[in-house]
């Protein structure tokens, strides 16, 4: 079956092998920005005729949502920018959400851009429900460590009261001897009470440090590990990663919480990026005060530190428009961190970039 052409368009296109055999969408657009070829992948998605898709703009089936952030990516790609691995979402003739991943290629002189498009949407589908179960699991492990804090303490006040009036009773007034056995095994029971109370706060508050495997960790190596993991995406991007962990090579820390903290901060960067700024991220190691820190700043996006400040670690908050933006990731970097006794501070300003100084636990 040989692909269709926009009967209104006087270029020749050749490859028509390439264009029927591929799964993944395959377009070559025009600056006036209408499809002049598409091949059977794209109307098999989308759901339109072939006739119907040359026949609009291409505006015309980006989901609404993302049609700015769309149009402002084509603008540069229409000045000479190759784009590379763009998502956004495109409505098909039934109403349905597909995300595509675009790598586009302009010809100035011939006022085309080249595209191809790989489906993903069954792999965002997997991520959200991904970073939803992660998020709803670790708030349901914060509140019932929370309950069990309260009701130790809220516990510890009537056993103390019960263990005051005990040593203000007089036994010597009391002559009946079945009485006095009687109170003498409610004041041991409710010593015995006490003791399991002030054992079970301090075992919930290293609970997490004994659930977590806590090991001395190269930041380095993990970092490393993190990178080679994203291999794409950091190459794609042409993030700039300047390291310095001379003075603190190694910290103890979880291994998984570690990678963890690097991935979301990494990718955070590559994600609020500036436009038309490749963007870059500094991380360092230093002692301060006896403590070991990491420092990681970027050129980003940044924050309104005076309108976030106190919830930028909230879980589901959202301090930009970018139609990738879950919510989860700082969130779970703070619960990394703070879950095994560290803290974490951020310094920021709009379109200035962002720092995170996080101190561990030692």
């Amino acid at each position: 079956m040989k692909i269709k052409e926009n009967p209104n368009s006087d270029t020749a296109y050749h490859f028509d092998n390439f264009f029927n055999i591929s799964a993944d969408l395959i377009c070559i657009a025009g600056f006036d920005g209408y499809f002049k070829r598409i091949n059977a992948a794209v109307s098999q998605l989308l759901g339109y005729s072939d006739e119907e898709l040359y026949a609009s703009p291409i505006n015309t089936f980006v989901y609404a949502p993302d049609l700015k952030i769309t149009i402002e990516t084509r603008e540069q790609v229409y000045k000479n920018k190759p784009l590379l691995n763009f998502e956004n979402r495109y409505l098909t003739k039934t109403g349905e959400i597909v995300w595509l991943s675009w790598t586009s290629m302009p010809v100035e002189d011939e006022k085309l851009v080249y595209a191809i498009a790989k489906n993903i949407t069954h792999k965002k589908q997997i991520e959200d429900e991904r970073n939803i179960l992660l998020a709803n699991l670790t708030k349901i492990n914060k509140d019932l460590k929370h309950l069990s804090y309260t009701t130790s303490h809220d516990l510890k006040s009537p056993v103390n009261n019960l263990l005051s009036i005990f040593n203000l009773i007089d036994s010597t007034k009391i002559n009946d001897k079945e009485t006095l056995e009687f109170l003498a095994v409610l004041k041991t029971t409710t010593e015995r009470l006490s003791q399991t109370l002030k054992k079970s706060v301090a075992e919930l508050i290293h609970k997490d440090e004994l659930n977590a495997s806590i090991e001395p960790l190269s930041l380095n190596e993990n970092l490393n590990e993190v990178v080679l993991s994203i291999n794409s995406l950091i190459i794609n991007s042409r993030i700039k990663i300047t390291i310095d962990f001379d003075v603190v090579p190694t910290i103890n820390f979880n291994k998984e919480y570690l990678k963890s903290i690097f991935l979301n901060l990494i990718t955070n960067s590559i994600k609020y990026s500036k436009p038309n700024t490749y963007p870059s991220i500094s991380i360092t190691s230093k002692r301060t005060n006896g403590k070991n820190q990491l420092i990681y700043s970027d050129n980003g996006l940044g924050f309104d530190m005076d309108n976030v400040r106190d919830k930028i670690f909230g879980l589901h908050q959202k301090f930009n428009n970018h139609i990738d933006s879950s919510g989860v990731g700082l969130y779970l970097i703070y619960n990394h961190i703070t879950n095994l006794g560290g803290r974490i501070e951020v310094k920021s300003q709009i379109n200035e970039g962002a720092e995170f100084t996080i101190t561990f636990k030692d």
